[in-house]
Parts: structure tokens; C-alpha cells; sequence
């Protein structure tokens, strides 16, 4: 379906050096109103350098940022209709809650009444309701975190930039707060560049992910597309774990559907048909961990069956993740509900299946 949203912030061409460090290298990216888009990629990416220049912070060497239509680039931070949650908060430890929120439009210069309001507003968006009057050091970092969002969204920006806020939070309280921040995004439609290093919340939160590395954008698109159709070896091992195959393509099928790969762990067959491949071709195949499965020993029926030996166990409940020794290829493989399905030991032998529908690049 056409997505007949209109642009909100556009990013054309941007470059910014810090010496002789390159640190942002012509990125360019369109993003729509109400959209959530993350920048995700390594540390020293440029992720968070894309992000201060945006808001203003950082001046880019080159390059338009252009926001509702308007060139910004000349704009002070405070005139650009921007707001920037930062990872330790900045809050203002000798204001109140609502202190803190009331802060930006009394700078503004908004009258008293609407003020009254718009933080009352604020206080129940975030689910603070009756805390207004509680010292910051009196919260939890939950909470702090929802009036740093409070503030920023106070001033009704066009953009709310959010760099790796939920980093300083412990595991639980990051899911809950990750939650929350989605549902109070889409709730006031407010266009998010969301930064972070954390792959799963980045899949989880965003509508498309912007992936870096070494100051270029390498892929956009949505997590499904990213996390299935990789564009090329660094981002397929860098979104999730992933088993990354070597192999040659010996034959295709006369009706196109299959193909027999030469690959490390011996002949595979996979699913030819939409594939762009040909005899020949020396490929990758993207092995997800989740896609493979682990079976007790039994005789080989199968041309993707394949023996190997339990190396590595990692226990997490729901799941166990296993490292099979595979001719000599470490293979990493996904088992749900052990609890059902039992649990494999230590130096087990164990039969794989490959699953025969991958992703292949050239």
C-alpha cells in the first residue's frame, strides 16, 4: 500500500569530519511523519554524530537537513522545532517533576494557563500522574526516564530525537520502558530517530532501521526485510546471530525451484525460484539459528541432514542455543521450549537439518 504520508525530515548528502576523521560520509535519508526510524550500526558508526547533527548540536562540514520543507542548517537548536532525549537524562535535579516539564514552554514564553495544562498532559501521556510534586531524586530511573520524554515532548516538537535512552536501565525495566515509549509514539504521531547499538531493540521498536558502518548507510528498510534480506555479509551477522555459509552453486533444477550448493558442511539443496543465481557462482548463505533443526542421531535421509557433536550450550528458559561442531564448522542453532522438546548434553551426537529456504548473496 502507497504511503501517502509526507516527508518530515530529510537528510541530503550530510558529511562531517572531526580532523582527518570522516566521521559521517554522504548520508542521505528521507523519513516520514510519525515514523520511528533508528540508526543502528557499531559504535563509531556516526550514528550518534547524524543525531547531534539533526538537532543542531554538531555542525555538518556539508549537506541540507531539511525539516516540514525548510532548510534548518542556520537554525539554533532551540528554533528548530527539535527536541533530544539524552542517554543520562539531563534532567534538572533541583526542579520537580513538573518543574522539569513546565521548563521549555516557560522559556518559551507560553501563557501560565496552557502551561498548567500542557504538563498535566504530560504527566498522565507518561503515567506520572500525581508525582509532579516529587524531587527527581526521589524517582526511579524508569521514571526519571519518563520525564526526560515529558520534557522533550512538552514543547510539541515536529521531531523527538532519542539517543540510546534506555541504555542505563536494568533488563526488565528496559522492555517495559521500550513498551511504553512505541505506545506513547504512536499515540501522539510524532516522527522519532531513535539511536541505539542494541539490535533487538531496534527491531522491535522501529518501523524501518537505517543500518551504519564507517559512516555510510549500508541498508534501510523495514527489521523483517533486514533481518531476511540482508544486503550483504556485515549486516547479516551484525542483526542477530546468523550462520554464514560458504559454498559454490553446482546445479539448478530444470524448473528453476531448487539449487545444489557445495558448501563447508558438504551438498545442499535450497530454494532456487526468486533467487538471482547461476552455476557456478561462488555465495554466501544466511542460515538463521531459529531455522535449523536439531534431532537425535538416526541414519541420513536427507540431503540438507548433517551430523555433528554439541559443543557449546547456552540455557535461557525458553530457549536453548546450541553450538554443534560440524566437520569442522561451528554451526549455531536455536531449540524453543526445551522443557517439551528435551534438552541435548554436552558432546552429544546430534543429526541437523539445513533448512532449504535461505538467503543467498553472491
Amino acid at each position: 500500500m502507497h504511503d501517502e504520508r509526507k516527508l518530515m525530515l530529510v537528510l541530503d548528502d550530510i558529511h562531517k569530519s572531526f580532523g582527518d576523521f570522516e566521521a559521517v560520509r554522504g548520508v542521505s535519508a528521507d523519513i516520514k511523519e510519525g515514523e520511528l526510524i533508528t540508526f543502528l550500526g557499531p559504535s563509531g558508526c556516526g550514528k550518534t554524530t547524524l543525531l547531534r547533527i539533526i538537532s543542531g548540536l554538531t555542525t555538518p562540514n556539508s549537506g541540507k537537513i531539511i525539516l516540514d520543507g525548510q532548510v534548518i542548517n542556520d537554525i539554533t537548536p532551540e528554533k528548530r522545532g527539535i527536541q533530544m532525549c539524552f542517554q543520562n537524562y539531563a534532567l534538572f535535579p533541583h526542579l520537580t517533576v513538573s518543574g522539569n516539564i513546565r521548563y521549555g514552554p516557560e522559556v518559551q514564553k507560553w501563557e501560565k494557563n496552557r502551561i498548567e495544562e500542557r504538563v498535566e498532559e504530560m504527566l498522565h501521556l507518561v503515567r506520572l500522574d500525581g508525582l509532579g510534586d516529587r524531587r527527581i531524586d526521589e524517582l526511579s530511573g524508569g521514571q526519571q526516564q519518563r520525564v526526560a520524554l515529558a520534557r522533550a515532548l512538552a514543547l510539541e516538537p515536529k521531531v523527538l530525537l532519542l539517543d540510546e535512552p534506555l541504555s542505563n536501565l536494568d533488563a526488565n525495566l528496559r522492555l517495559q520502558m521500550r513498551d511504553m515509549l512505541r505506545e506513547i509514539q504512536s499515540r501522539v504521531n510524532i516522527t522519532t530517530v531513535f539511536v541505539t547499538h542494541d539490535q533487538v531493540e531496534a527491531m522491535t521498536i522501529s518501523d524501518r532501521l537505517i543500518i551504519m558502518r564507517e559512516g555510510v548507510v549500508e541498508q534501510v528498510g523495514p527489521p523483517v526485510a533486514i533481518y531476511e534480506n540482508p544486503d550483504n555479509e556485515f549486516i547479516a551477522s551484525f542483526i542477530g546471530y546468523v550462520n554464514i555459509l560458504k559454498g559454490e552453486v553446482k546445479s539448478i533444477s530444470k524448473d528453476s525451484k531448487s539449487a545444489i550448493v557445495s558448501t563447508e558442511l558438504g551438498d545442499l539443496e535450497i530454494l532456487a525460484s526468486k533467487k538471482d543465481i547461476k552455476v557456478g557462482w561462488r555465495v554466501y548463505l544466511i542460515v538463521r539459528p531459529e531455522t535449523v533443526i536439531i534431532g537425535s542421531p538416526e541414519e541420513r535421509t536427507d540431503i540438507n541432514i548433517v551430523k555433528g557433536t554439541i559443543r557449546s550450550i547456552m540455557y535461557a528458559g525458553s530457549t536453548v542455543k546450541y553450538v554443534a561442531d560440524i566437520e569442522g564448522k561451528d554451526l549455531i542453532i536455536d531449540q524453543y521450549d526445551p522443557a517439551t522438546q528435551g534438552m541435548h548434553g554436552m558432546g552429544d551426537k546430534v543429526m541437523v537439518t539445513i533448512p532449504r529456504n535461505v538467503h543467498v548473496l553472491k
